[in-house]
């Protein structure tokens, strides 16, 4: 408003005074009929701007009586004050986020089954749920494609369904991802194949005389093989994280909240900030390197005592010194850690790439093809960089 163009506050005052007085002469003046109630009032002006009136706004929430933010998708972000809303700004105050991760939800592993519902459908299958399952049926329910696909699964011919009741780890994998055997059998096949391979080329006319070295590769692969797909491969997430206040209880729920592996697919219920999915790449890179060293403890071990048999039965002058066990333990270690952590994430972002691909979902061989080619080809390269790593050491 332009206050300069207004008329003074005195003015407005002398004009306002002498227009009551003069509806006031003029109401004295008047016929007796009117009454003290219907004398006028004095006249108010006020100076403020009058604002419009605020146009009622629509929640976009489907449950009643349910601020926006507290309808999202379970990330705990709320409300940034930013005006992009709690999911991100997707819909200008976070409110269409939740039904639209419920749809997602929905359409990718089917609706939300309650209790009673899970109860009846174990029932007349004849299966007995875990407790984990149960808990999780109690508290929030279980999607239909998940319950179903643990029904197949455990119903599954020995061993594979002994095992998919017995270790909850191979369970929650095979629900998340039910190509997980076929990455793991593809893995151990195709590093076994390619280390076969690569300490060949690399170790040439001396391939013989250092066989334990290679035997002791391959043992050790093998074991690392199942480590290297089964830490980075997706899990459904069962149960609550524990409320322990001690530092384990603080140390799995940290555990809990990152993803999988660096590049794991967002869902509703599991999102990822840039900071977890860096935190991802060490934690996993201890886990892997801590395996590593057990095997590397183990299969060169069983590789030295071999050699050390050996060789009180025949001794050569082609026979190589018996590698020192710690030392090429921890090559194990920090080949994995770094190299292999490293490998590893990238193979499961492409395979994520992959699979989420059009033509990967009309035609799954697509995506089992690709799986067998990478992983083919970065065991190539593996195996003949860790045959490198360890003469660069002088363990071998």
């Amino acid at each position: 408003m332009a206050f300069a163009a207004s008329p003074s506050l005195s003015s407005l005052t002398s004009s306002t005074s002498s227009a009551a007085g003069a509806a006031a002469s003029a109401a004295s003046s008047s016929t007796s009929s009117c009454n003290a109630f219907h004398a006028p009032r004095p006249l108010h002006l006020s100076l403020k701007p009058v604002s419009p009136q605020p146009k009622p706004q629509s929640l976009s929430c489907s449950a009643p009586h349910v601020p926006c933010a507290a309808a999202g998708d379970g990330s705990g972000t709320g409300n940034r004050g930013d005006g992009s809303g709690g999911n991100g700004g997707k819909d200008g105050g976070g409110g269409g986020a939740g039904e639209d991760d419920d749809d997602y939800e929905e359409a990718e592993f089917g609706p939300l089954l309650g209790f009673d519902e899970v109860l009846r459908l174990a029932a007349a299958r004849g299966v007995a749920l875990p407790g984990d399952m149960m808990e999780a049926a109690k508290d929030a329910g279980i999607r239909e494609v998940l319950l179903l696909r643990y029904f197949d699964l455990q119903a599954a011919p020995w061993p594979l369904g002994a095992m998919i009741r017995a270790f909850s780890m191979l369970r929650n994998r095979m629900l998340a991802d039910p190509s997980f055997l076929f990455k793991v059998g593809t893995e151990i096949v195709i590093d076994s194949c390619c280390a076969t391979f690569a300490e060949v080329q690399k170790r040439g006319k001396d391939f013989w005389a250092e066989f334990e070295l290679y035997a002791a590769d391959l043992l050790v692969g093998v074991a690392v093989d199942i480590a290297l797909v089964g830490l980075l491969a997706p899990y459904v997430r069962f149960g609550k994280p524990s409320a322990s206040t001690g530092l384990l209880g603080r140390f799995n729920r940290m555990a809990v909240s990152l993803p999988s592996s660096v590049f794991e697919a967002e869902r509703p219920g599991s999102r990822f900030t840039v900071q977890q999915r860096i935190g991802t790449y060490f934690y996993k890179g201890v886990l892997y390197g801590s395996v590593g060293f057990v095997c590397g403890i183990i299969g060169q071990g069983i590789a030295n005592m071999i050699m050390t048999a050996k060789r009180s039965v025949k001794k050569s002058d082609e026979d190589i010194p018996v590698p020192p066990l710690v030392k090429s333990a921890a090559l194990w270690g920090v080949f994995l850690a770094v190299s292999s952590n490293t490998r590893y994430q990238i193979i499961n972002g492409l395979e994520r790439v992959v699979e989420a691909s059009p033509v990967a979902k009309r035609v799954p061989p697509v995506a089992m093809a690709f799986t067998i080619g990478v992983r083919f080809a970065n065991n190539i390269y593996g195996g003949m960089q860790f045959v490198d790593w360890a003469r660069w050491s002088g363990v071998q």
